[in-house]
């Protein structure tokens, strides 16, 4: 075989058609366009959203974007800067950040964040840590407590429940 017997299978290539090149291609006169209208115009889609000149559906709809997770907890955030204040040896709950005005809602989970720095050995007890907390505590001399969250799914969140109920869940931690 020489490159002169080269050639592509057969079916592989095929002609362009050329359009409005007369009547004789085939394809001349309106070139498939038809007479007149939208269709023959220049640029003719109108977009993917174009619904006939009816108010398209996404100009219908509100303009709201993404979605409520009703299942997101909110956590109450307590930086470790705001523990190094506190006596060495104490064991942090969520009961004492509240006493300590720490956090708002004794009823509220917590979330303990690695800002700042701390030199006291503490045992912190908590429904959250985050990873460079957990380090800074243990590296102090600390330890690291989970409390479990006693109530889960939407209830966590939207707070239902009344205080009593609230307080009845939470008064054995």
């Amino acid at each position: 075989m020489k490159l002169h017997d080269l050639q592509p299978d057969k079916g592989s290539k095929k002609k362009r058609i050329r359009w409005g090149r007369g009547i004789a291609s085939g394809h001349g006169r309106y070139s498939g366009r038809g007479i007149k209208g939208q269709g023959a115009r220049r640029g003719k889609t109108k977009g993917a959203y174009f619904e006939g000149g009816q108010l398209p559906l996404v100009r219908r709809l509100p303009f709201k974007r993404g979605f409520t997770n009703i299942f997101r907890i909110e956590y109450q955030e307590v930086k470790i800067e705001a523990l190094a204040g506190l006596d060495e040896g104490a064991t942090v709950t969520p009961a004492l950040l509240h006493e300590k005005r720490l956090i708002k809602d004794l009823f509220q989970p917590v979330v303990i964040l690695g800002n700042g720095e701390l030199n006291r050995r503490l045992t912190v007890k908590a429904h959250r840590f985050t990873k460079g907390a957990q380090e800074k505590i243990t590296g102090a001399g600390g330890t690291v407590e989970i409390i479990p969250l006693r109530i889960k799914g939407a209830k966590a969140t939207v707070r239902k429940l009344r205080k009593e109920v609230l307080e009845k869940l939470y008064s054995n931690e």
